[in-house]
């Protein structure tokens, strides 16, 4: 009994130090890339709302509260219908959502070729792993990227 018990605890403590060593195996180096990675992801999605948002105000199509309302029905052409939206109101709906569906395929080229060429395919998951799963990197991390996010401006 006390062999199955002592056997019990080996294991344990074997799986809790390979999980550290697993934690431990990402190196300061790995966690800035993927902070730079993951930063320079978020700076390009706060542009592309940027973006939408001065396209909205700038526009003389539409008013904002208006856009605000349609954008909720855009895929709807019934309910566009039952709004009574323009033509102009329509077209620059569909604008709007190609400047989206642009920015958002750069975003997600970007993500991919930073991930695959500047962390690495391997780091990028351990990276992640070792993030969601050990506390101590996580707060590393998070440092890291906010220490990123003052140097931007923000």
């Amino acid at each position: 009994m006390k062999k199955n018990f002592f056997l019990a605890v080996l294991c344990f403590l074997a799986i809790s130090a390979v999980q550290a060593q697993d934690a431990e195996a990402v190196s300061d180096d790995e966690l800035q890339r993927y902070a730079v990675m993951m930063d320079s992801i978020d700076e390009m999605r706060v542009g592309l709302l940027s973006k939408i948002s001065e396209m909205v105000k700038n526009t003389d199509k539409i008013t904002v509260a208006r856009y605000n309302d349609l954008s909720k029905i855009a895929n709807d052409a019934a309910k566009l219908e039952e709004a009574k939206a323009t033509p102009d109101e329509v077209s620059f709906l569909k604008e709007i959502q190609a400047s989206k569906d642009s920015g958002t395929t750069e975003i997600n080229t970007t993500f991919k070729t930073m991930a695959k060429e500047y962390v690495g395919a391997s780091t990028y998951n351990k990276v992640k792993k070792a993030i969601n799963e050990d506390g101590d990197t996580k707060s590393k991390y998070e440092a890291m990227l906010n220490k990123l996010k003052e140097d931007n401006g923000g």
